[in-house]
């Protein structure tokens, strides 16, 4: 297959995120070495695409390296107390440039970085504001914070309002009071407040790293909140602790998913969004249910679940002694230790391809996109059994799989064992999906 097949290819493949983003709100979080990166001005091309896509876009962009420097060119002493800067009238003059000096830099990527890109003659234009709302720390343990703040409130109408009109919202880490002072803000308390006040659908957090790193230091592809609050707690790194705090606060107060991902990688953001795989670490908001590997202990609730289907023909029988055996292929939702959804996942590894089966939801929990959360963690273990695909066969709900990018296949297509058990009686028609 030559390029431009491949490029075709993988058009086609993204087609389906392209249109689940558009219209969508998106908060990108990047610190000021991200700016100062080589690799920025791809992040700007890629933010000016996102919003051609019909993505609406807030950058909150911090600003620690520059005041840093500026602190240290002008010889200026450095008060820090429990991590957390004390901003002077002095200091405040220092972060009033750095953050100045970096929003205007930002701006004008944005307007003149278009020119040798393929996004050249696109209109970005970028608004900034008085959005954010900030409060003073005060005096925590007899230590007078002074111009260092804690965002108060979001404008989130204001914002919103800029976002309809089809610019990019800039944000800094400063934030005004109702009486005129100016405050020294965290970058991850601005970027977590404003995507909590506006409901955002995503934040996206840029770091030097390629995402979430687990202790060996291996790349965590995807995880739930309470994994970043044990991330957390084993991480010593103030400013890495920061980013987990923002990431965990996000996912309790209603931002379904979050994302790490490199701001050295040329492509790193695009793949986050726009294929399968990712690049970067995806993390979803914790559901009150728990999805889980199945037990023993769980047979007789799977039995009670699937048995009126089974008595109207649309699920072939299970006694419980089979069940008993197969129970390591199940996986289940539950609701206060009550299971309300379930799936299995049979392996064909001589075929490199595995079935989703008996895939069941309580009738009072339809619609809640439990049925979606089941096969993406089978994909996800089928992955990790080194499967290139899945297939499933039904009755009755061939148009819910080929929403999820199931293909019909014909029978002979399938494995060579699933064909010697399939039931010609039972007419069911086979989909098949690559993972």
């Amino acid at each position: 297959m030559n390029s431009n097949e491949d490029n075709v290819k993988w058009f086609r493949n993204a087609a389906p995120y392209i249109n689940a983003h558009r219209g969508k709100t998106f908060v990108l979080m990047f610190g000021g070495e991200a700016v100062q990166h080589p690799n920025f001005a791809n992040i700007i091309h890629d933010i000016a695409l996102l919003r051609s896509l019909g993505v609406k876009l807030v950058l909150v962009h911090g600003a620690r390296v520059q005041i840093e420097e500026r602190l240290a060119a002008q010889a200026l002493p450095q008060q820090i107390e429990g991590n957390v800067r004390v901003t002077d009238a002095e200091t405040l003059l220092a972060v009033k440039d750095a953050t100045g000096s970096l929003r205007i830099h930002i701006e004008a990527l944005l307007t003149m970085g278009l020119v040798n890109s393929p996004m050249h003659g696109a209109q970005i234009r970028v608004s900034t504001g008085n959005f954010v709302i900030a409060k003073p720390i005060g005096v925590r343990d007899g230590i007078d914070f002074k111009h260092t703040g804690l965002v108060r409130r979001i404008d989130a109408e204001g914002i919103n309002t800029q976002l309809n009109f089809g610019s990019i919202v800039l944000l800094s880490p400063i934030g005004y009071s109702s009486t005129g002072e100016v405050f020294n803000l965290a970058l991850e308390d601005v970027a977590a407040q404003t995507a909590i006040a506006l409901k955002a659908d995503k934040l996206i957090t840029l770091t030097e790293q390629a995402g979430l790193l687990d202790k060996e230091g291996a790349l965590i592809r995807s995880c739930g909140v309470a994994t970043v609050s044990q991330l957390l707690a084993e991480q010593e790194d103030h400013v890495k602790q920061l980013l987990l705090k923002a990431i965990i606060q996000c996912g309790k107060q209603g931002v379904e998913r979050c994302h790490s991902v490199s701001y050295a990688s040329d492509s790193a953001l695009l793949q986050e969004l726009f294929t399968r795989d990712g690049a970067g670490t995806l993390i979803a908001k914790d559901h009150q249910e728990q999805l889980s590997a199945a037990s023993i202990d769980d047979v007789g609730g799977i039995l009670e679940l699937i048995a009126p289907l089974e008595e109207e023909g649309v699920l072939v029988k299970r006694s419980r002694e089979l069940l008993e055996i197969e129970i390591d292929r199940f996986t289940v939702i539950k609701k206060e230790d009550v299971i309300i959804a379930c799936a299995a996942l049979y392996p064909y590894p001589e075929a490199r391809t595995g079935e989703i089966a008996c895939l069941v939801i309580h009738p009072d929990y339809r619609g809640g996109n439990r049925g979606l959360r089941l096969i993406q963690a089978l994909e996800q273990e089928a992955k990790i059994q080194s499967l290139a695909s899945i297939f499933v066969l039904t009755t009755v709900s061939a148009h819910w799989f080929i929403e999820q990018g199931y293909i019909e296949q014909a029978i002979d297509k399938l494995p060579e064992g699933k064909q010697k058990m399939y039931n010609i009686q039972r007419k069911s028609k086979a989909f098949t999906k690559a993972i």
